[in-house]
């Protein structure tokens, strides 16, 4: 492995390995019984500077290379007891995550310095009782009033919930623009009408996971993360450091499984000759150190592409799938090899075979991780770094929108074209043809929507009497239509006619059809900032 890891790192390993071995091991037990970690830990982690390895030096992290974040992952999945390793890594790697890549300065003095120190515990919540993957469908709202927004809900499954000190929380700002209207709020535990719940469940029990109930909240208005209306950016983006950390720990998961029970295969005798002389356990054996050998590279692969900035959707979602069912499956097999004995609780294996369970579903169930593949390799589906298109537009120069001259308007007219230079443009009956709607944009343009420096150029591709193909292009704050693919598109949507139609008068949900390939796009950012752009037809 000597092309992804240095000497810096094996003595980094040594340091966590260290800490695990005589900090946590001994007291898994206790922590399964009492389901719950102790806040000492997280502090005593702080103190030793693991709780900052991926963080500025600026907010008192030492930022250094993701390998690090690789051997760190490996080590506390190293321990039998995967309910420790999740809060932990939810509590850096995913509630804090949005804080660090979107939040104001402000923000991260607030939560990240506490948060690396160990003094404070985060989460992230996003699931619903109605609402998991299909983000579309949440229905926590947060309602702006004056300086404060007005939060109301809930959630579930949410890790570090009950006993954590703050939560990311995903919700509605915008409740009728769909995935548009997504954002991200910081809410402090112990904020008046902000209640849990805890959960029990079949594994992971050390760590709390808890319902979050948001009655009336009043969060200021500087707790939001980023920009309004840009949470399911957020959350696609961190979803594949969310996958990649699964997947790390799901192999290093695999590796300590296999290594317990080769020991055991070892020491356990049958018939007068210890069992992993059985040729039947012997090549299960290999089988599995084959597959877990091989996803370990394709999962270090994925995390070089990561290491250097590549946003790799694809390769990710199948580093997930692929650990977290090899995890479901290695943890099966090896307490089969324990016999009745792998069925009992004082065995660790049968801890492991209940924490294995969830992988396949947490941060994005297997099927989930399968259609994302299917919409990038089959439909041909391309995303796009929700950060790096927010660097790219900070460094754009503002253009002074200026109204069309004389010229413009008669050029625009003669080519049959529609231009909205204003939203006081008052549409009749509404649009019922994709057609009708698409020539409809210039009348449904939300001028405080769309920044100065927006162009954006999209091609429609509607298959079916009703429709055809048009290009609407957004420049200076006007909006142009015009029959047929003029000039190069920065998204291209292809539909039927009849699909696009339901989309846009409200009788199809938004997610649902993305997902199911009925609506194809090749720039996910540049729906999501259209779909923020227009007034809704349904």
């Amino acid at each position: 492995m000597g092309q992804y890891f240095n000497e810096e790192h094996e003595m980094f390993r040594h340091t966590v390995r260290d800490f695990v071995q005589k900090e946590v091991a001994p007291n898994i037990n206790k922590w399964e019984e009492e389901e719950k970690i102790p806040r000492e830990i997280f502090l005593r982690m702080g103190e030793l500077g693991l709780l900052g390895i991926n963080f500025p030096e600026e907010y008192g992290g030492t930022n250094n290379d993701f390998w690090h974040t690789v051997v760190y992952l490996e080590e506390l999945a190293n321990n039998t007891c995967a309910g420790y390793a999740g809060a932990v890594s939810v509590h850096q790697y995913m509630a804090t995550n949005h804080i660090l890549l979107a939040g104001s300065h402000a923000l991260k003095e607030k939560y990240l310095r506490p948060s690396i120190e160990g003094k404070w515990v985060g989460s992230i919540a996003i699931s619903e009782p109605g609402a998991g993957s299909d983000v579309a469908a949440l229905r926590c709202t947060a309602k702006r009033e004056g300086d404060y927004y007005i939060i109301n809900g809930s959630k579930t499954f949410i890790t570090n919930g009950v006993y954590g000190n703050f939560v990311t929380v995903a919700c509605k700002t915008d409740p009728e623009a769909g995935l548009a209207g997504v954002s991200l709020i910081v809410v402090d535990q112990g904020t008046p009408g902000f209640t849990t719940n805890k959960l029990k469940k079949m594994g992971w029990k050390s760590s709390d996971t808890g319902e979050l109930f948001f009655d009336n909240v009043k969060v200021p208005v500087s707790n939001l993360v980023g920009k309004e209306g840009q949470g399911f950016f957020y959350i696609m983006e961190s979803f594949q450091l969310e996958r990649l950390v699964a997947a790390i720990m799901g192999v290093a998961g695999c590796e300590r499984g296999i290594d317990y029970t080769l020991k055991y295969m070892h020491e356990r005798t049958v018939f007068g000759k210890p069992i992993e002389k059985y040729q039947v356990l012997r090549h299960k054996m290999a089988d599995m150190i084959t597959d877990v050998e091989i996803t370990k590279r394709f999962v270090y692969y994925c995390c070089d592409l990561f290491s250097k900035g590549i946003f790799a959707v694809k390769e990710c979602s199948m580093a997930k799938m692929k650990a977290t069912e090899l995890g479901k499956r290695v943890a099966d097999e090896c307490l089969q090899m324990f016999g009745g004995y792998g069925y009992m609780s004082e065995y660790p294996i049968e801890r492991g075979y209940r924490d294995a369970r969830v992988g396949t579903i947490v941060g994005g169930t297997t099927e989930i991780m399968k259609e994302i593949i299917s919409k990038i390799t089959i439909d041909g589906v391309n995303y796009e770094s929700a950060y790096k298109n927010m660097k790219a537009q900070s460094t754009e120069k503002t253009v002074v929108p200026k109204s069309p001259t004389k010229k413009d308007k008669q050029e625009t007219t003669n080519n049959k074209d529609i231009s909205s230079p204003n939203t006081n443009n008052k549409m009749g009956a509404t649009p019922q043809t994709a057609k009708e709607i698409v020539y409809s944009l210039p009348t449904r343009l939300k001028l405080d929507k769309v920044e100065d420096s927006t162009a954006s150029v999209f091609h429609f591709k509607l298959d079916g009497p009703t429709g055809g193909e048009f290009t609407a292009a957004i420049k200076n704050k006007v909006v142009t239509v015009t029959d047929g693919l003029v000039g190069e598109a920065s998204c291209v949507i292809t539909a039927k006619a009849t699909d696009y139609e339901d989309l846009e008068l409200g009788r199809g949900n938004p997610q649902m059809m993305f997902m199911m390939g009925k609506i194809k796009v090749t720039n996910l950012g540049e729906v999501m900032k259209f779909i923020t752009y227009f007034q809704r037809l349904g």
